[in-house]
């Protein structure tokens, strides 16, 4: 039938519009819009500050709101008499506003916020899906916390480097009962000695980013003996230790010291065009969805039409057969047209139920009934190509290689194994530090006195000193250098691959514009014709 030949075309001009409108899309502004993350979340990188850590609130875990999993308040907005009236700028905000791909996304930014938090307190960040720690940047950590106290004899000293960029107290109260047999009693006077000791500690450690730690340790402690010899019964031993390290050639500097918090700086962007990334993914696919359902709804009036077409000429059929002027096998052949429509027409509704059934699961959160009942009335047309809808192929590639998230997410990662490659250069070194050790001890009958011995410095320990710390062959070190070098290479070379692949993305895109909109052109113009032959038909049939 002519009329079957004019739903063919117009379904072609239909898809080739679609594509044409989607393409252009990619590289509209108005997608910038929608894959921005929601400008009200919790910033998870920021400090408590010194109010909250006053009110001790860094002992409380720090509120995170639950995920909502109901729909937002647009879609009862657009619910209007059983219908859901949508057009492609709705389209688009309902499905960031309520798209369970888009919000899991969402929670990368939040990861990274969280993991930038944890690079600033000087532990090793974690990571995320769409940004990685290099695995050569090795531990962040400085070393174990305390330092050395009071020391009894004479002999090396060495202080380590200790502490994380987040300081650390520690407080310990320790009561102890010690009875000790004694093989003489010379100097006791007494076979055993029965010891109690109350001790009280303070310790503060902290690091910088400069490659300085330092430790300050102070003590207090009171002990009762048995024993008849002693000097002071009961006595109070008092103590203080400032330990300082100072990390030259490889642990120096801030770019040493801060590469997980460049890393982590660097990651938290590239979690946000990973996000930008899936908001773009969700929002193609649902304006594909969107002009598929135009489509289906476009094939379902052209199956109706035909339908009707079959069933005047089987009523026209059975009339002429009456009068004798048609034979009764054309009534058979015309009664298996209208059957063969009607299921053209069946096939077509379900077709179009199942578009706008896929197209409301992707801009809502839960599937509720009135949602699931409500037919979707799409009220945007397919807009007519445009010349000046096909940019040049330097300008869209321009515009593609500055906005295009996954080129972006790339050279984030790039920059990382940047920060990977310096940091195994400067690891190739020899560990050399200076450090120096000031402590001083008091012990007398009462707590006032043994006080102050400690603070006139009656026993004091000065010590300074140079720590270097080299392997023989380097092996460990040369090969984290090479490995970083060669994930820097590598990403070089995938960055360059995604740079290639846009291109070619972007030319292919051009030419399916411009086949679209020749495609379109010639659809419309055998439409215009096969309607001129139809109706020409009828008329000769009449």
């Amino acid at each position: 039938m002519t009329l079957q030949r004019i739903f063919v075309r117009r379904r072609k001009w239909l898809l080739a519009g679609a594509a044409c409108v989607v393409l252009l899309s990619l590289l509209s502004p108005r997608w910038a819009a929608a894959q921005e993350p929601e400008t009200s979340r919790p910033d998870y990188s920021r400090s408590l500050g010194w109010v909250a850590l006053l009110k001790l609130e860094q002992f409380r875990p720090l509120p995170v709101p639950e995920p909502s999993f109901q729909n937002s308040a647009l879609l009862p907005r657009l619910l209007d008499g059983g219908k859901l009236a949508l057009s492609v700028a709705q389209l688009d905000q309902a499905v960031v506003e309520n798209n369970l791909a888009i919000a899991a996304a969402r929670y990368t930014v939040a990861m990274a916020d969280a993991d930038l938090l944890k690079a600033r307190s000087g532990q090793n960040p974690s990571g995320t899906v769409a940004a990685p720690i290099p695995g050569a940047l090795g531990s962040a950590s400085f070393g174990s916390g305390g330092g050395g106290g009071p020391r009894n004899f004479a002999g090396p000293v060495n202080v380590g480097p200790r502490g994380s960029f987040d300081p650390a107290l520690t407080l310990s109260l320790t009561i102890d009962t010690n009875t000790v047999p004694l093989n003489n009693t010379r100097v006791t006077g007494v076979s055993s000695v029965v010891t109690h000791t109350t001790a009280v500690q303070a310790r503060y450690t902290q690091a910088f980013t400069t490659g300085t730690s330092f430790s300050v340790n102070f003590n207090v402690q009171r002990s009762s003996s048995t024993s008849r010899n002693q000097r002071f019964n009961p006595s109070f031993t008092s103590n203080y230790n400032l330990s300082v390290n100072q990390q030259l050639f490889s642990g120096f500097g801030f770019a040493m010291n801060r590469r997980y918090q460049t890393v982590a700086e660097t990651n938290r962007q590239t979690a946000k065009h990973y996000f930008a990334q899936q908001a773009i993914a969700q929002l193609v696919q649902s304006e594909n969805r969107y002009w598929d359902l135009v489509a289906a709804k476009e094939t379902v009036r052209a199956a109706a039409q035909a339908l009707a077409v079959a069933e005047q000429l089987l009523r026209d059929n059975r009339l002429q057969v009456e009068i004798g002027t048609l034979a009764p096998l054309d009534v058979t052949v015309s009664e298996a047209e209208v059957a063969a429509r009607r299921r053209d027409l069946i096939v077509a509704q379900t077709a179009e139920q199942r578009a706008a059934l896929d197209l409301k699961h992707l801009l809502a959160r839960q599937m509720e009934e009135a949602l699931a009942a409500t037919a979707v009335e799409t009220t945007d047309p397919l807009p007519e190509p445009r010349d000046s809808d096909i940019p040049a192929f330097e300008e869209a590639v321009g515009l593609a290689l500055r906005h295009r998230p996954e080129l972006l997410q790339a050279e984030g990662n790039l920059k990382n194994q940047e920060v990977a490659v310096a940091y195994t250069r400067q690891r190739l070194r020899p560990t050399v530090s200076v450090f120096g050790v000031l402590s001083s001890v008091g012990r007398e009958a009462d707590l006032t006195a043994s006080w102050a011995q400690l603070r006139r410095l009656d026993f004091p320990e000065y010590a300074y000193g140079l720590s270097v710390s080299f392997p023989i062959g380097n092996r460990a070190a040369q090969a984290d250098h090479q490995e970083a070098l060669l994930n820097r290479q590598q990403g070089e070379a995938a960055l360059q691959r995604t740079r290639e692949q846009i291109r070619r993305e972007v030319r292919n895109a051009l030419i399916g514009l411009t086949q679209a909109k020749a495609q379109v052109r010639a659809a419309q113009v055998a439409v215009e014709r096969s309607v001129q032959t139809l109706d020409a038909e009828q008329k000769k049939l009449r």
